[in-house]
């Protein structure tokens, strides 16, 4: 499966990393390469515990278009 992720550095310096289309999927680490590893095995863990608990694996998102 191929997820789309955000990386953001926070105010102290982490970056966090988030899984939009799985709720909850959040991670960290001191880099970005940190953080993209540590969000691929949260994505894992969240899909495994999704599957145990029988709710969908995953929430539908698209992009939007907004003028400003």
């Amino acid at each position: 499966m191929k997820f789309e992720i955000t990386i953001v550095q926070d105010e102290d310096g982490v970056f966090v990393a988030e899984c939009p289309s799985i709720p909850g999927c959040i991670s960290q680490g001191k880099t970005e390469r940190e953080a993209e590893a540590s969000i691929r095995k949260s994505i894992k863990e969240c899909l495994e515990v999704r599957a145990e608990k029988g709710m969908p694996l995953t929430i539908t998102t698209r992009q939007i278009e907004i003028n400003v």
